[in-house]
């Protein structure tokens, strides 16, 4: 008999059958996908995220992929001043008791894969497509190998990982398809010494600009330089991994500081994706659950979407620990996650609208970062950062 369903083997899904697993639930986790390549070149791991992976047990993985920047420095990106910072490295691990990690996603896909992998009562089936669920006491799980034969599996609960057009939160009800918010991102992955010297330090850079900002870290243990752009498109570009010409973004960039300019045109090759959003509505009913994008598609202008789905693993395991049934516990979950992912995708929003203010409110935004320390930018976040897994 299984005793719980991930559908979904991305970051999120990763972490809630480890997190299932660790509290005694026999978990069996469906990967639609027979071999693992993430897309996406960095992300970020602040305290409320990697204090639950350091709790898997994954603290030293972790320190050996990742990387701990000491601080953000955030410039306009036209004019390339210095107008703010937010203070992270030990100032974070003090005030927070976990660090603020900057991973290759890959990296981070194979460290939770791993440690999958190596748990004895979970079983990690490759090559599942899901094609429906039927809600119930016990849900069934109708999936379809990758040789084209059907499988049901009948389950105490079943947790939809499955992304921002999931199957699972279909069949809670909710049909909304994530919306596209009028922003696209470009990424892309440099060696350091590719780099301009003056940003090739340790730091995280944030740079902001009319309609769009540019943001980049070390990744792969400070070996490489993940760079994202993003910009205002009317359109959506198709999928998740669209080539981009290197020749449209640095024509975007022609008037920024030469700083960002050099770092805008290193890159050879740049992928995008569509920045889409979906304020949260549901994420339980019953016997069945949603993590991550899955329930709360979030803007990146916080760098919450992996944090959020690390919480959301947590969160769910400690209130199944806790209740006395499945759909007690996923009441509580539901409870205890909604506000959360509500008020964490309103910031994000807000955020984007910031980053990419005109002028004259971009100069009262660089007045106000340039008066505030670095210490206090990070003290504003302290109902993010502090977040901890219910008792």
């Amino acid at each position: 008999m299984t005793a719980a369903i991930v559908v979904g083997g991305g970051i999120g899904g990763l972490t809630a059958a480890l997190c299932l697993s660790r509290i005694g639930l026999p978990t069996t986790l469906l990967e639609r996908r027979t071999g693992f390549q993430e897309t996406g070149a960095g992300l970020q791991l602040s305290p409320n995220a990697s204090r639950v992976l350091i709790d898997l047990g994954l603290g030293a993985p972790l320190r050996r992929a990742g990387f701990e920047p000491p601080a953000v420095v955030v410039r306009n990106a036209r004019s390339g001043r210095v107008v703010g910072g937010v203070a992270l490295g030990a100032f974070m691990r003090e005030r927070f008791g976990a660090p603020y990690l900057v991973i290759r996603r890959a990296d981070l896909h194979t460290i939770l894969l791993d440690a999958v992998r190596a748990s004895p009562n979970l079983r990690l089936l490759v090559g599942r497509s899901l094609e429906a669920v039927t809600p119930g006491e016990r849900p069934l799980a109708r999936i379809r190998t990758a040789a084209g034969a059907l499988e049901e599996i009948e389950a105490d609960l079943l947790v939809g990982a499955d992304g921002v057009r999931s199957g699972v939160r279909a069949a809670l009800g909710d049909r909304r398809a994530p919306a596209y918010r009028g922003h696209v991102a470009w990424r892309a992955t440099l060696p350091r010494e590719a780099v301009p010297r003056d940003l090739a330090g340790d730091e995280t850079g944030l740079w902001l600009g009319p309609g769009g900002h540019v943001v980049h870290y070390p990744i792969a243990g400070g070996q490489l330089v993940n760079v994202v752009a993003v910009e205002r498109r009317r359109e959506p570009v198709e999928g998740w991994s669209a080539p981009g010409d290197p020749a449209l973004i640095q024509a975007l960039h022609a008037r920024s500081a030469e700083p960002l300019r050099g770092l805008i045109a290193a890159p050879r090759e740049w992928l995008l994706w569509p920045l889409l959003d979906l304020p949260a509505q549901v994420m339980a009913r019953g016997a069945l659950a949603l993590v991550g994008d899955a329930a709360h598609p979030v803007l990146p202008f916080l760098a919450q979407g992996a944090a959020l789905a690390v919480e959301d693993a947590a969160t769910l395991a400690a209130c199944l620990k806790a209740g006395d049934t499945i759909p007690e516990a996923l009441r509580a979950y539901e409870a205890a996650r909604l506000p959360r992912a509500r008020r964490v995708q309103d910031a994000a929003r807000r955020n984007g609208r910031i980053y990419h203010a005109p002028a004259p409110i971009a100069l009262v935004r660089d007045l106000v970062m340039s008066r505030r320390s670095p210490q206090a930018m990070t003290g504003a976040y302290d109902w993010l950062y502090g977040w901890r897994p219910p008792a």
